[in-house]
């Protein structure tokens, strides 16, 4: 058994496909099936099905190919550890950033980060929290951008900074003349929300709980804020946003945000990592090039009511 046969198991499982694996490890099929065919006959058991289609692990593949992610995740700390020694930062991170965080907190520091380390290999998925997190658990993602906590035991999560919501009112709603909010004087059937999966959504319900009179009917659900945002400027109705969303507003539209009275709800941002992850020089990067990034008004410790999402 080898380090590289694990490789070969391990990108498999991830694209269900030999030819799409193989591509990936830079090698051609032949030697990939090859290799894996291999490492079957070592072991007397059959890894893969493939008269499935796509492929798919056996049940024994299963538990032997999680088993070789966390082989190579442990061998990947011995030329982590070298790296810190040495001081350099630098390698492949891959992070997962949730959509509503993505487009107002990516552009802050992305690109001080990589003209400061340009020896990182950056790549960035817009993915829900979910599917972050079992990226992560797959060793498929390094790092996690989204909102904590998540009662996970295997994830270290690290806090960046406490960001408010706010209210995005329609010119015609009956709110519109007050400047600051309570939960309880929103009509959940005036809220435009995300679709299920979002944490997002899940965090609206919570501080716009509905009312015994309320019907709880959603006339549209979709996966942007931004789109949620253009469905109050040109029909009408409410919808919640984060306050990093506010930072690149118009005057027009600044003149529909409304705040919430005390306690504010706000939503705990974190850096999140697998607790076995090496590379903490680089994450130590990444928190501070994020840090150094956000506006002095976003508050940096906790204030307000943190809004859950489970």
């Amino acid at each position: 058994m080898t380090l590289v046969q694990y490789e070969y198991i391990v990108a498999v499982d991830d694209h269900r496909h030999f030819a799409t694996a193989a591509k990936k490890c830079f090698v051609t099929q032949p030697t990939l099936s090859m290799q894996i065919q291999k490492l079957e006959d070592q072991l007397d058991v059959q890894i893969f099905d493939r008269s499935k289609h796509p492929v798919e692990p056996t049940a024994i593949g299963k538990l032997i190919i999680y088993q070789a992610r966390i082989v190579l995740n442990e061998a990947r700390k011995i030329e982590q550890l070298i790296s810190d020694e040495k001081g350099s930062i630098e390698g492949d991170l891959r992070i997962g950033i949730i959509p509503t965080l993505s487009p107002y907190l990516l552009p802050l520091f992305v690109n001080s980060f990589v003209e400061s380390y340009p020896e990182i290999h950056l790549e960035v998925q817009e993915l829900i929290t979910d599917q972050i997190i079992e990226k992560m658990n797959k060793g498929q993602l390094d790092v996690g951008l989204f909102v904590t906590p998540s009662d996970h035991d295997n994830l270290e999560e690290i806090p960046l900074f406490y960001e408010e919501f706010v209210a995005y009112v329609a010119t015609n709603n009956k709110l519109f003349e007050k400047l600051e909010l309570a939960p309880e004087e929103i009509d959940l059937d005036d809220v435009w929300v995300l679709n299920e999966g979002h944490c997002f959504r899940n965090q609206v319900l919570n501080i716009c709980k509905p009312r015994k009179s309320a019907s709880e009917k959603f006339r549209f659900e979709c996966g942007s804020l931004e789109a949620l945002k253009k469905l109050v400027d040109y029909q009408s109705g409410i919808t919640l946003l984060p306050e990093l969303a506010t930072l690149d507003m118009s005057d027009a539209e600044l003149e529909k945000v409304r705040t919430f009275s005390d306690p504010v709800p706000v939503r705990e941002v974190s850096l999140v990592i697998p607790k076995s992850f090496a590379k903490r020089g680089v994450v130590k990067a990444l928190y501070e090039s994020i840090k150094e990034s956000i506006p002095d008004d976003i508050s940096s410790e906790k204030s307000g009511e943190v809004i859950k999402w489970r």
